[in-house]
């Protein structure tokens, strides 16, 4: 999706009311126009993003995002593999449970993971935000599995809590 004639439009609307004004003024509303630029289009993003969650939170079973390519925006359309959805086991979560909205969430990854994280997204076919998501469902809907156990790898890695002498 080509973002350039909606941004120019906003500049040509700026543009004409400017019309009855000064030279000055005209050369001001040029640079205040070409310095909008990309606030403009950042804000257009966020608005086509937050079209397609909206968008995907009233789909069954079909994930609409929003990819950058060469700068503009590419809407994405992935359906969901079943294996990615399947309710727990003692029937289907209350409906509404989940449509609350989206929340944001800010992950720090090493170099190293976060490459091949979007090696793996690229492959599955998905963005790294789905590829995310569902990695997290999968992980919190696999039976009988040992959350909140610690592996050997872990010890030593972090001390939390208080101590006593």
């Amino acid at each position: 999706m080509e973002l350039s004639p909606y941004v120019e439009g906003l500049r040509r609307e700026l543009s004409s009311l400017t019309r009855f004004a000064t030279d000055d003024v005209v050369q001001v509303v040029d640079r205040l126009g070409e310095a909008l630029d990309s606030s403009v289009r950042l804000m257009l993003l966020d608005v086509l993003s937050s079209a397609a969650a909206e968008i995907t939170s009233r789909l069954d079973d079909t994930v609409v995002d929003v990819r950058l390519s060469a700068g503009e925006p590419d809407f994405v359309v992935t359906a969901v593999p079943h294996g990615h959805d399947a309710q727990p086991a003692g029937g289907r979560q209350d409906a509404g449970s989940d449509e609350a909205g989206t929340a944001r969430v800010t992950l720090r990854l090493s170099e190293t993971l976060k490459t091949r994280v979007e090696a793996q997204a690229t492959a599955d076919g998905l963005s790294v935000n789905s590829w995310l998501a569902h990695a997290a469902i999968r992980a919190l809907e696999q039976p009988g599995s040992a959350r909140g156990q610690r592996s050997r790898s872990d010890i030593g890695q972090r001390i939390t809590g208080y101590a006593r002498s």
